[in-house]
């Protein structure tokens, strides 16, 4: 659990010095990017595993139709999911090639882009997504937030607004 009392009252500066910062991360500050790390390998091949085994679908799968459902028209441009995506551009062409393959999504050309393509959510993905989306949620209560506070999960918010490019 989160020591929401020493997150909750961190002064919101830096307070290390550049020596500091330059070295190597002190004991505090490897349980912190190292918990972060562990924590999310750990929930990820918790949901990973229930998800392939309930929906035949990955969490990195699942990532992407749920990016396409909530997109207009239910497609993205390749490109856009890629960003989006904690994969390689040929790691996220190759799972596009496994949903195509199992016809939860279409490619599509762009016709104003002879190299980019749309990858499109098809009605059996639409379909296949609204079963795993329950498995998933309860997956993420279970693995990860059942474990916290909402003290836990506000302070775990605060930080996370603190870290995430804005």
């Amino acid at each position: 659990m989160v020591a929401t009392a020493t997150i909750a009252t961190v002064d919101r500066t830096m307070t290390s010095t550049p020596a500091t910062r330059s070295g190597a991360l002190d004991e505090r500050e490897l349980r912190a990017w190292r918990g972060m790390l562990e924590a999310h390998a750990a929930v990820t091949r918790e949901l990973d595993t229930e998800m392939r085994a309930e929906h035949g679908l990955s969490v990195s799968a699942y990532e992407v139709l749920m990016f396409l459902a909530d997109a207009p028209d239910h497609r993205l441009r390749m490109a856009d999911i890629a960003d989006r995506v904690l994969l390689s551009r040929s790691g996220l062409t190759r799972l596009v090639d496994r949903l195509v393959a199992l016809g939860l999504v279409r490619r599509n050309p762009c016709a104003d882009d002879g190299r980019g393509s749309y990858a499109e959510l098809t009605p059996e993905g639409r379909e296949r997504l609204a079963a795993a989306r329950a498995t998933h949620l309860a997956g993420v209560r279970r693995f990860f937030l059942d474990r916290l506070s909402r003290e836990d999960q506000d302070a775990l918010g605060d930080a996370w607004s603190r870290v995430l490019p804005k």
